[in-house]
């Protein structure tokens, strides 16, 4: 599965690969695709980007001080944020200044929708299903990926941002299963 269509002989002119479709890498992607850069998006499942865990919420007090910071340096959460939610509200307003923060709650199909029009909008941007398995490397330095279709794709940055799927494990109760979140394989190999 790939947005556009990617030429395989093509594949060695990305100056970077994201591996990853959660909130970083979708941010990463976004933004070196943005700024020119040809980028590769590599994901276990295109039809998950953009997909909001089990609390579908932006901000709070820890990720909303990441959702400002990323928004002072251009980046998309905050908007793809303002396009499907469907709260907005300030926590802690009876507490002092240094713990009142805004969480927004997202429709997550309206979230999910706003990324994926972003990031299939991106002249820049190509992205890949698959799974990597590797990183290429030469004399010490990174020289693309490997997949589990058994792909190479080059480009001297590879920026890995799996999150909870690298090797993931769910609990549940005293049940222990791999996945990256429920109904999501687990990131292998790497």
């Amino acid at each position: 599965m790939c947005s556009a269509a990617l030429d395989l002989s093509d594949r060695d002119r990305f100056a970077a690969i994201v591996v990853g479709g959660g909130h970083a890498g979708c941010e990463a992607a976004a933004a070196l695709a943005r700024l020119g850069h040809p980028t590769l998006l590599v994901t276990g499942n295109v039809d998950r980007l953009g997909h909001l865990s089990c609390n579908p919420a932006i901000g709070g007090l820890a990720k909303g001080q990441m959702v400002r910071e990323i928004d002072a340096l251009g980046g998309m959460m905050g908007l793809w944020a303002d396009a499907a939610g469907i709260q907005f509200r300030t926590l802690n307003m009876s507490k002092g200044p240094a713990v009142r923060s805004t969480r927004a709650q997202m429709d997550r199909q309206a979230y999910m929708k706003a990324v994926r029009t972003t990031l299939f909008g991106l002249p820049h941007l190509r992205i890949w299903q698959d799974e990597v398995v590797d990183v290429l490397t030469d004399d010490g330095g990174v020289r693309g990926v490997l997949t589990a279709l058994g792909l190479r794709f080059y480009a001297p940055h590879v920026l890995l941002t799996t999150g909870t799927f690298l090797e993931g494990r769910i609990h549940v109760g005293l049940t222990h299963l791999p996945g990256g979140r429920l109904g999501d394989a687990p990131a292998h190999g790497l």
